[in-house]
C-alpha cells in the first residue's frame, strides 16, 4: 500500500486518541474580533459546534476590540488606553459604555447566530463579575473594571446542558453597574475557574516566526520558522529576549501582536491550564488541526509531560515495526521481526510524543567497554524536530552509565547524519571480536564510532 494511505491511518489513529483523551473536557476558546469578520468564520464556527457536539465542552470569548473601535468611531466617542493593569485597557467613560456593551453582544450574537446554523444551542450570559478599577496614576477609569468572579456553578450547568456559554468583554457589579473588562482576562479568568484542559488563542496574525523574533537557542520550530512548542520558561525567556511589551494597545505588528498572545499563554499556565494553543484562524480547519494531531498547526505552550524517551514496553513492537519498516525496505536498517526485537527488548529505547511513538533506537553491549547503537528509526513527520538526534543522545548517555568507553554505529546510508551528531569513521577491526565476527562483508557497513571520554557529561 501506498505511504499517503499509511500516513492516512496514522491521522486517523491520532483523532482516536486525542478524541478519547479530551473527550468531555472543557476547552476556552479566546477569538479575537477580525476572526468574526473574516470569510473562514462560518468554518471556524462550525468547528466549534462539531467539538461540542461530540463531547466536548466549549466555551467561547470573543474579542471586540476593533467592533468596539468603529462603534464609538460612528458615534464620534473617543477612547484611549492605559497600561494600569496586567493587559491593555480601554478607559470607557458613562458616555462610552452603552456603546462598548453594543458593540461587545454584537460581536457575542454574530457567533450565537453561526452556532445556531450548526444547530448547536449557545447562551450569552451574565457570566462576569466585575468591579471597577478606579482610579488609577489619577485617571478615573469610570466603567473600566476587572474580573471579581468568574460564576463557575452556572457555566458548568450550562455546559452540562450540551450548549456553548459565550462570554462578551462585559462584566457587572452585585448592584448591576456594567464594566468594560478585557476579553484576555476573561479567558484567563474562566480557563482558571472551571479547570480548562486547553486555552485556544485565535487570530488572523499568522504564526509567530524565526524571522520576525529574536529567539533564545533550542526552541523547536517548523521548516517555515514558525514555532511548534514551548515550556512556560522558554514563553518567558521569548518575551524578555524581545524586550517589553507595550501595554497601550496602539502596536498593531504582527511580532509584538503574537507576543501579547504567549504573554497570555504564560499566564495560562502558570494559571494551571497545561495547554495553550495559538492559532490562525485561516488556516482552515485549524482548531481541529491542532487538538487532533501531535503537531498540530499553531504554537504550543505546555506544562504537562509532551514527550519523553523510556524503555521499550512489548505492546510497542508494532509501532516500532512501523516506524523500522520503510527504512528496512530501503536497506537502511536491516530486517529485524518482532522476535528478534522481543529478544533484545531490554536494549530499545522509544520516543513518546503525547502518547504515540515517534522514534526508536537501540544499544546493543559487545563487551570491550562498546555498545553498538543500532534501528535508529523516527515517524519522518517528525524528523524536523530532531527526534532521531534526542534519542542517539539517549542511548549515548545509557552506554555512558553502563561505563562504557566507546559506541559506535553500521551505517551504510546515513553517515553524514551521523557525522553531524559527533561521529567519526573508523575501521572495521576497531571492533570488538565479538562483533566482528558476525560483522557482514558483503553489506560493506561504514563504522562511525563516538569516544564517550570526548563527550561533555
Amino acid at each position: 500500500m501506498s505511504d499517503s494511505f499509511f500516513s492516512q491511518v496514522d491521522l486517523i489513529r491520532e483523532v482516536f486518541h486525542y478524541q478519547s483523551r479530551f473527550e468531555g473536557s472543557t476547552m476556552v476558546f479566546k477569538i479575537d474580533y477580525p476572526v468574526a469578520a473574516d470569510p473562514g468564520f462560518p468554518g471556524l464556527v462550525k468547528d466549534l459546534a462539531l467539538l461540542a457536539k461530540t463531547g466536548f465542552k466549549v466555551v467561547i470569548v470573543p474579542g471586540a476590540k476593533e467592533n468596539i473601535d468603529a462603534v464609538l468611531n460612528q458615534y464620534h466617542i473617543e477612547t484611549s488606553f492605559s497600561s494600569i493593569h496586567d493587559f491593555p485597557v480601554r478607559i470607557t467613560s458613562a458616555k462610552a459604555i452603552p456603546f462598548v456593551e453594543m458593540a461587545a453582544f454584537n460581536v457575542a450574537s454574530r457567533f450565537m447566530t453561526f452556532l445556531s446554523g450548526s444547530k448547536v444551542e449557545a447562551l450569552i450570559g451574565n457570566f462576569v463579575r466585575a468591579r471597577g478599577l478606579g482610579v488609577q496614576n489619577g485617571i478615573d477609569t469610570e466603567h473600566t473594571g476587572t474580573v471579581d468572579k468568574i460564576y463557575a456553578e452556572s457555566i458548568s450547568r450550562v455546559l452540562n446542558l450540551g450548549m456553548i456559554p459565550i462570554l462578551p468583554c462585559i462584566g457587572w457589579s452585585p448592584s448591576g453597574k456594567p464594566y468594560n473588562v478585557p476579553s484576555d482576562e476573561i479567558a484567563l479568568a474562566v480557563s482558571k475557574a472551571l479547570g480548562a484542559a486547553k486555552l485556544f488563542i485565535v487570530s488572523l496574525r499568522g504564526e509567530l516566526r524565526a524571522d520576525s523574533l529574536n529567539l533564545p537557542e533550542n526552541l523547536e520550530t517548523r521548516p517555515d520558522g514558525s514555532l511548534v512548542r514551548l515550556t512556560p520558561a522558554q514563553a518567558e525567556s521569548l518575551i524578555a529576549a524581545n524586550g517589553a511589551l507595550s501595554q497601550n494597545g496602539a502596536e498593531t505588528s504582527a511580532w509584538h501582536q503574537y507576543l501579547r498572545e504567549i504573554r497570555l499563554g504564560l499566564l495560562a499556565s502558570r494559571a494551571g491550564v497545561h495547554r495553550v494553543h495559538i492559532i490562525d484562524a485561516r488556516d482552515e480547519g485549524a482548531v481541529l488541526k491542532e487538538l487532533f494531531s501531535n503537531l498540530g498547526v499553531g504554537t504550543m505552550i505546555y506544562t504537562d509531560e509532551y514527550d519523553s524517551i523510556r524503555a521499550l514496553h512489548s505492546r510497542d513492537l508494532p509501532d516500532i515495526l512501523r516506524l523500522m519498516e520503510p527504512l528496512m525496505q530501503k536497506d537502511v536498517l536491516i530486517r529485524r521481526n518482532a522476535e528478534q526485537i522481543q529478544e533484545k527488548k531490554d536494549d530499545f529505547a522509544v520516543l513518546e510524543i503525547d502518547g504515540s511513538i515517534r522514534a526508536c533506537g537501540a544499544l546493543h553491549k559487545w563487551g570491550e567497554s562498546q555498545g553498538e547503537i543500532a534501528a535508529v528509526a523516527t515517524d519522518p513527520l517528525y524528523s524536523d524536530l530532531g527526534i532521531g538526534g534526542m534519542i542517539v543522545g539517549f542511548l549515548v548517555e545509557k552506554a555512558r552509565k553502563l561505563h562504557m568507553k566507546r559506541v559506535f554505529v553500521l551505517t551504510t546510508q546515513t553517515q553524514d547524519w551521523f557525522e553531524s551528531l559527533g561521529f567519526k569513521e573508523a575501521a572495521v577491526d576497531t571492533l570488538p571480536e565479538q562483533k566482528r565476527k558476525v560483522y557482514d562483508y558483503k553489506r560493506k557497513s561504514k563504522v562511525f564510532a563516538l569516544d564517550l571520554s570526548s563527550v561533555p557529561n
